[in-house]
């Protein structure tokens, strides 16, 4: 299992950027796809994107599509999500997932592990 750590959140104003990151602890993320989800207060958890750390292959939903950009670096120990033009309904806790069985729904339910969550706020 692979422990997860986000970070980079913080409060920004509309049209602004931030850089999350999801560290990996325990192993790498060479044999794992590693998902970004989204919670905003009252609302259900949402898939934001994804990555295949081993082909780089990436999802979007179609609501940050872009704006958003998942990547990873060349050791697979971290992933970031790039959020530009930051909008006040991106405001949410986003929280990385990973998991090293194949995705196919981009369900919150097909991942396995999770990390704790980051808080973004963007201001109007």
């Amino acid at each position: 299992q692979v422990q997860l750590v986000e970070s980079g959140g913080g409060l920004v104003q509309a049209g602004g950027s931030l850089r999350l990151s999801c560290a990996a602890s325990g192993r790498t993320f060479r044999d794992y796809t590693v998902a970004w989800f989204r919670q905003a207060p009252g609302k259900e958890r949402e898939s934001v994107g994804s990555i295949s750390c081993w082909t780089g292959n990436t999802y979007y939903a179609d609501s940050v599509k872009g704006r958003f950009t998942i990547s990873r670096d060349s050791a697979m120990k971290t992933v970031y999500l790039q959020t530009n033009s930051l909008k006040p309904e991106d405001t949410a806790v986003y929280y990385c997932a990973a998991t090293t069985r194949t995705v196919r729904f981009h369900g919150l339910y097909e991942y396995d592990n999770w990390g704790q969550g980051t808080q973004v706020t963007v201001s109007s």
